[in-house]
């Protein structure tokens, strides 16, 4: 019986290890990704490592990773969201016209928050009862939204902000209050998605949602939550994206839409839908965010952040369709 303890011990370990990697095999490998990234443009430019750049590098990119966990949430559930950037664009300038309007701060917080929800729960009211395609009608709310806000604003900067507004300029004991949104936010809903009952249930709409159906999931109500839900996130990242700088750009933030898709896609959320982590999305945004500071710091053009987002995805998207294969 001694001789077989450390036998049993080993095995028992290799097991824990292989179902780790098993479960969260794409946030291990972006976690070492972003480890390497950080041992190698630290030794090449140990600036890399100033307190003012970390502090960029997580929180700078806090409201594109709370963006990600609702676009995860609805990529999960088999559908896209192509507008996340115009709804974004919307609530900030509708956020900062309450505020300098004289209304309560907390109004000027709590309405884009709510109107994100309305919104995206009429997409998903349309995606699931009138079985529109999730792309055809988010194409058409993109189209709906920047459009109306150009009309609405003329493209007319919001300045004169006042100074109890910037939430995401804040701090407790040291650190930005962004990085206490994008980790309390991440935590919770990775243990919602895990352990609940309606968490479960987006997993297995995403998957099959005839089957779903068959099992008495009603995948039209989940499907509208999901929306909803996004554009609960939806509003929490435009608090910490409105609010971080002295100024509102009434416009559409360019290529926002494609970051937070991306960073739901490469964090290992299946773009067919059943599968996939809100930390994965949250852990790919701080990626993002690592490489862009890099290329800064090793001299390399900060465009080149495009094709080196579109080169992961590729890789992801490809590395998805052959681990499908594999279980089919």
């Amino acid at each position: 019986m001694t001789d077989m303890t450390p036998t049993v011990r080993v095995s028992a370990s290799r097991g824990t290890v292989t179902r780790l990697v098993q479960a969260y095999g794409q946030e291990l490998v972006i976690l070492a990704a972003l480890l390497v990234l950080f041992a190698v443009v630290g030794t090449i430019n140990p600036r890399y490592f100033s307190g003012n750049n970390l502090t960029t590098i997580f929180s700078g990119n806090a409201y594109v990773a709370v963006a990600a966990i609702g676009m995860a949430l609805v990529i999960i559930c088999g559908h896209i969201d192509v507008s996340v950037g115009s709804l974004i664009g919307v609530l900030a300038t509708v956020a900062g016209t309450l505020a300098t309007s004289h209304y309560p701060i907390w109004v000027a917080w709590l309405v884009p928050v709510l109107l994100g929800i309305l919104i995206n729960a009429f997409v998903g009211v349309l995606v699931a009862y009138a079985n529109i395609p999730s792309i055809v009608v988010t194409l058409g709310m993109l189209s709906v939204l920047k459009g109306g806000l150009i009309w609405a604003t003329n493209g007319a900067w919001i300045t004169n902000l006042p100074p109890d507004f910037f939430i995401a300029q804040s701090r407790l004991f040291g650190v930005p209050a962004p990085i206490y949104f994008m980790v309390i936010l991440t935590v919770i809903m990775a243990f919602w998605m895990s352990y609940s009952a309606f968490g479960r249930s987006i997993y297995a709409v995403g998957g099959n949602a005839e089957a779903a159906r068959t099992a008495g999931i009603p995948a039209k109500p989940v499907t509208v939550a999901v929306f909803a839900i996004h554009g609960l996130f939806a509003g929490l990242a435009t608090l910490l994206f409105a609010t971080q700088l002295q100024v509102i750009q009434s416009t559409v933030p360019p290529n926002l839409e494609l970051t937070v898709i991306t960073a739901a896609v490469i964090g290992g959320v299946s773009i067919l839908g059943g599968t996939g982590t809100v930390v994965g999305s949250t852990l790919a945004a701080i990626l993002f965010a690592a490489i862009s500071s890099a290329l800064v710091f090793v001299g390399i053009s900060a465009y080149w952040l495009r094709a080196v987002l579109g080169v992961l995805i590729l890789i992801t998207v490809l590395a998805d369709m052959a681990r499908r294969q594999r279980l089919t």
